[in-house]
């Protein structure tokens, strides 16, 4: 183990192998399979879209099918699951470096770094690759609720996670429930805004107009929606992370099974039940005006509203199967479920894989492909990429290496410290 012992900086690298939990890395693999799927639609830029501006309504029934199931456990409840568990990971983080002896404000200055950087990251990502970068996002939420959160105690966690719920049920509940009361959804939203698609700019020919336009999204998601998120009660998830890693809930989820059962189940109904309207309504099959489904309107901030219970319910979900298969012999499966937690453990370099995998064989200054797929051949594209990083990753675990990307954000992190963590 190598460690240093000077005055204001860290006692220690970043986690050892050996302290690695399954389900926080098997969660994180599995919702990069989530994500790659649900950023399919910015790809799709020649399809035709409906009042959503979002999922293609063209296609075949298998098309259709597809989008049916993403907008119902997809669309906006993956990004919740990535949210706790990036909460989650800065505490474990903190926690482990105040444990080696590392002094509070030193310890919370390398989450800064780690944010600081994160943010300088996502905007590359999102100007070269991908404007639909989450990176920058959740780089400047931890910034900022690193500074306020990280040390304070329990009560005031729970005090502010109420407050926030608070916040999102008055934001994003009330005019759904008003509309519906009043019988009016289409009163909500505008069915003839450009479509949310537009803001990636995968249908730009110039690579340079493109990244222009990606830049200007990226800017705008990074500073402008991240505090915003902040204000309408963003910050739950975030806080909730910080809360169950004090517990060790995903370490040890045979201590909390019951937690996280109920946890599961209510999640996931609340926020498929909570999907169901918008699917059905953009497969035609629940008559509604165009308003409701437009991307500010009734049914979709219904959906986006119930995100996070499901992305919470997914959570849940992965920690009881880790539990039980950790404690079931034998223990079938086991290379693929190595694989998949391999991911997980390389989570920012599998991430910023899909991009490059994803931006120059789809985009129409790439090869173009994307005008050529329908929703079901982009959903098999996009689990083929996501299989691609989990063959790489497993490479590299079993040669016992990080995952470039990690090998680069620690040694940013923590200097001269052994950034192999070790």
């Amino acid at each position: 183990m190598t460690t240093t012992i000077t005055e204001g900086r860290p006692r220690r690298g970043g986690v050892r192998p050996g302290e690695r939990a399954l389900a926080p890395d098997l969660a994180r693999g599995i919702m990069l399979l989530g994500i790659v799927l649900s950023n399919t639609a910015f790809h799709l830029w020649a399809a035709r879209r409906g009042p959503s501006g979002w999922q293609p309504v063209d296609g075949s029934w298998l098309d259709h099918a597809v989008q049916f199931t993403m907008i119902t456990v997809l669309d906006l409840r993956v990004y919740p699951l990535f949210a706790f568990l990036f909460g989650y990971g800065m505490m474990q983080l903190y926690l482990r470096q105040t444990a080696a002896g590392t002094a509070e404000r030193d310890a919370a200055r390398i989450l800064r770094r780690r944010s600081l950087w994160l943010i300088v990251i996502g905007l590359a990502h999102s100007t070269l690759l991908m404007a639909g970068d989450i990176i920058g996002f959740y780089g400047v939420l931890s910034l900022v609720l690193g500074l306020v959160f990280l040390r304070r105690g329990e009560r005031a966690l729970t005090w502010w996670i109420g407050i926030g719920v608070a916040l999102l049920l008055f934001t994003s509940a009330e005019p759904v429930v008003s509309a519906l009361l009043r019988g009016e959804l289409g009163t909500l939203g505008d069915a003839g805004a450009e479509p949310g698609f537009k803001a990636y700019a995968p249908d730009e020919e110039n690579w340079l107009t493109a990244a222009g336009i990606r830049l200007e999204s990226g800017l705008f998601v990074t500073f402008v929606a991240a505090p915003l998120s902040l204000v309408g009660g963003g910050f739950v998830l975030f806080l909730l992370g910080f809360l169950a890693a004090r517990h060790r809930v995903l370490e040890e989820p045979g201590r909390h099974r019951t937690l996280l059962r109920s946890t599961a189940v209510i999640g996931i109904a609340l926020g498929w039940l909570g999907a169901l309207p918008a699917a059905l309504a953009h497969v035609g099959a629940l008559d509604v005006p165009a308003d409701a489904q437009s991307e500010s309107g009734a049914l979709t901030i219904l959906r986006d509203a119930t995100g996070n219970a499901a992305g919470l319910g997914y959570v849940a979900a992965v920690a009881l199967f880790a539990h039980w298969w950790i404690t079931r012999e034998p223990r079938r499966g086991a290379t693929a479920v190595a694989a998949v937690t391999a991911v997980g453990k390389r989570s920012l370099s599998c991430y910023l894989a899909h991009s490059l995998l994803f931006a120059p064989l789809l985009a129409a200054w790439g090869l173009g492909l994307g005008a050529h797929l329908g929703s079901a051949t982009m959903a098999l594209f996009a689990t083929g990429v996501w299989l691609v990083t989990v063959a790489a990753a497993h490479a590299l675990e079993r040669a016992g290496r990080r995952g470039p990307a990690e090998a680069v954000l620690r040694r940013l992190m923590y200097g001269s410290v052994d950034a192999r963590g070790r």
